[in-house]
């Protein structure tokens, strides 16, 4: 395939399945599609990580519930290179949602009083060093976030970035037209969410979640991924090799806070 026709079929979905690519990227699902921002607090001292946790439980994610934001992920890095980073994950219905949310905190009484000393914390002694934040759009095929069972359990946040919009278009076709969520749900790796990100670093990229009982879990259900005949169907297909779509993947483990919702 050459590289005009890569780009073609990059952008018109259906190249593989047809009338059920069709069916899938109607306007009338993509009206279902949930966003969600994902956020990372960096932070150089276990001072600052403390109070932005106790921020996000008392205050943060209270505001939020109040304002119909829900369930709302918290989650810890389980492998950090050194403080371990925090991870928010916020489901939103709509983008007018994430627009507005900010000036319903700033009518929140409750809301600036709980969380006074975070949001007062100054320029000495700051709550963290940066916030880095995405916003991403949840595929055709998973329009909304799937909550997991709650109990023992990590989670595996993986994200692909692409060489170029049209390979980052082919490898999100992967995920919904042919098929590869659906393998990761046969096979017990429980997706959480799919997304493309749209404003952000890293771009062209897509993040996606997947929840397993632990780490023995993970491996052994990523062998099954591996193995599975529709797996190895879909990508013994030329448009969709890793080397064409794929420029790196970053993987990052992770254990829900006790005060998260998800």
């Amino acid at each position: 395939m050459d590289r005009r026709t890569f780009v073609k079929s990059s952008l018109i979905t259906g190249s593989v399945l047809g009338p059920f690519s069709l069916k899938t990227s109607s306007m009338e699902d993509r009206s279902k599609q949930q966003w969600y921002e994902l956020r990372t607090y960096i932070f150089s001292n276990d001072t600052q990580r403390q109070l932005t946790e106790t921020y996000l439980q008392q205050a943060y994610l209270p505001a939020l519930n109040r304002a119909g934001i829900t369930p709302i992920g918290v989650f810890a890095e389980s492998q950090p290179q050194a403080i371990a980073r925090t991870f928010l994950l916020i489901p939103l219905d709509s983008i007018q949602t994430f627009v507005t949310i900010q000036e319903k905190l700033a009518r929140d009484a409750t809301y600036l009083k709980t969380g006074e000393a975070y949001l007062s914390a100054q320029a000495a002694n700051p709550a963290y060093d940066r916030i880095e934040s995405s916003l991403l759009r949840a595929f055709v095929h998973m329009p909304s976030l799937e909550m997991p069972e709650k109990k023992e359990r990590i989670f595996e946040l993986r994200c692909y970035e692409s060489p170029s919009e049209a390979a980052g278009q082919k490898k999100i076709e992967m995920f919904n037209e042919a098929g590869e969520i659906d393998i990761f749900k046969k096979v017990g790796a429980r997706p959480v969410f799919f997304g493309e990100t749209i404003i952000g670093q890293r771009r062209p990229n897509l993040t996606y979640m997947l929840c397993f009982d632990d780490m023995a879990a993970h491996d052994a259900r990523w062998k099954d991924f591996g193995s599975n005949p529709d797996w190895q169907r879909i990508r013994a297909i030329p448009e969709y090799s890793d080397a064409r779509l794929i420029s790196k993947i970053t993987r990052t483990f992770l254990t829900p806070t006790g005060y998260s919702q998800i």
